[in-house]
């Protein structure tokens, strides 16, 4: 496949006109889905709803008199096929391996490189600032990232190649995803929103599909390399086919006609290197995303997340490391300038002892395991829309018992409770000073 700049002007003018014209045509037999904002609300719940029955937990909304079905979602899947390409299972479930086996370092190269780099694309900003709900008014995350998390789960997490064939989670979780998006350009395009076609192309184009999918792959490894985990080209190959497969599912024309491969990687993440800049809407999705992570984290490491954030973007290649700074991250904390420089330096020369290094990983397994729980306490009710498989629980010492979630529950009310007292206690103290 040549990467040329047409091309990707090819990709950012086009949108998935086959299911908009679908999710059009639903639109207007149900008029009281017309509001996209409603479309993408129903979208949001029966995806979730969907996905339950996929997975075979929790109680489902089928005998609620309220809840009515968007069988939209159930025909697109029905005629959904898998890539003529090919659906090789041993390369999928090795490919699914790369997640399942480092999931807490994934865990924490999706929520503090992904998930920034998303933001510093501003069309992509644009379109999650207004449509995701990440950012409401009191700054506070919503479920959205969270179903972020969950969708790596579904696709990845699951040990099972079958999982993408009709009728598995990860199968149902594509087709969803690639209906709620057509549902977010109905949104985008409203006026309210002032979308510029012309400059941006379609909400949600190809252009911006293709930067996602190499967000929770390509982008992911990377991030794993500077905590000093290299994948094998096996391994990247592997978990690049296992995304095709998902891509094709999603509607990314790039890939219909064949899997993704390493060849591609460079001349992709050069283009998207160039197009990362600063916006009010990058800077207001990241400060969200670093209140929440923050809140997370144990007392004394409240200031882990800018760290890390900080840390992992250092060094990236095709100008990436600039986006911390594209998206405001505030500087790390002191203490943690020591431990990374010189685990970095460990990294960089093979000669010089690296003793740092187990405490860097149990260091990241720990940020990760933070963050899982986290979600998976605060979102494992309602529709759920994250929720870990006993087994990778297991493997990742994430205990899901009820007790250890109030446990956890009850550790997260003091810590913030005590979080809000020293920012009172502060200005006295200073003033005392003084």
């Amino acid at each position: 496949m040549s990467w040329t700049d047409e091309k990707f002007l090819r990709l950012r003018g086009l949108a998935d006109p086959d299911l908009d014209e679908k999710v059009a045509g639903y639109r207007h037999d149900h008029p009281e889905l017309r509001d996209a904002r409603s479309l993408a609300r129903a979208m949001v719940r029966d995806l979730a709803e969907a996905k339950k029955r996929a997975r075979g937990y929790g109680p489902t909304d089928q005998e609620n008199k309220e809840y009515t079905p968007f069988n939209l979602l159930d025909e697109l899947g029905a005629n959904t096929t898998l890539p003529a390409w090919g659906y090789d299972d041993t390369l999928i479930k090795k490919g699914q391996a790369v997640f399942a086996d480092n999931g807490l370092y994934q865990a924490v190269a999706l929520f503090f490189v992904s998930l920034p780099l998303g933001y510093a694309l501003l069309p992509s900003a644009k379109v999650l600032f207004a449509a995701s709900d990440l950012a409401d008014r009191d700054g506070k995350l919503t479920r959205r990232v969270a179903e972020t998390g969950q969708m790596l789960i579904d696709v990845m997490g699951l040990r099972d190649p079958l999982s993408l064939k009709p009728g598995g989670a990860g199968h149902t979780t594509a087709i969803g995803v690639r209906a709620l998006h057509s549902a977010v350009r109905a949104l985008m395009l409203d006026p309210a929103h002032e979308w510029n076609v012309e400059e941006d192309g379609p909400p949600a184009n190809q252009e911006l599909l293709l930067a996602t999918l190499f967000d929770f792959s390509v982008v992911i490894w990377g991030a794993m390399k500077r905590m000093g985990l290299e994948l094998s080209s096996a391994d990247r190959a592997a978990n690049l086919y296992a995304w095709s497969v998902f891509g094709h599912l999603m509607g990314l024309v790039t890939c219909r006609d064949r899997p993704l491969t390493l060849d591609d990687v460079d001349p992709v993440c050069a283009h998207f290197g160039g197009r990362l800049q600063a916006s009010e809407e990058g800077h207001a999705l990241m400060r969200a995303l670093l209140a929440e992570m923050e809140e997370f984290m144990p007392l004394g490491w409240r200031k882990l997340p800018r760290s890390l954030i900080r840390w992992l973007f250092r060094d990236a290649d095709h100008g990436v490391h600039r986006v911390p700074d594209l998206l405001g991250v505030p500087k790390s904390a002191w203490w943690s300038t020591p431990l990374f420089v010189t685990a970095r330096m460990a990294q960089h020369f093979d000669r010089l002892p690296d003793p740092l290094q187990p405490a860097i990983r149990l260091l990241m397994r720990k940020a990760g395991r933070f963050i899982i729980s986290s979600y998976a306490d605060r979102y494992s009710g309602g529709q759920a829309p994250f929720w870990i498989p006993a087994e990778l629980a297991r493997d990742w010492k994430i205990r899901q018992l009820p007790t250890a979630r109030r446990a956890r529950l009850a550790r997260g009310r003091a810590r913030r409770a005590v979080r809000v007292n020293l920012r009172h206690l502060k200005p006295e103290m200073e003033a005392r000073r003084t």
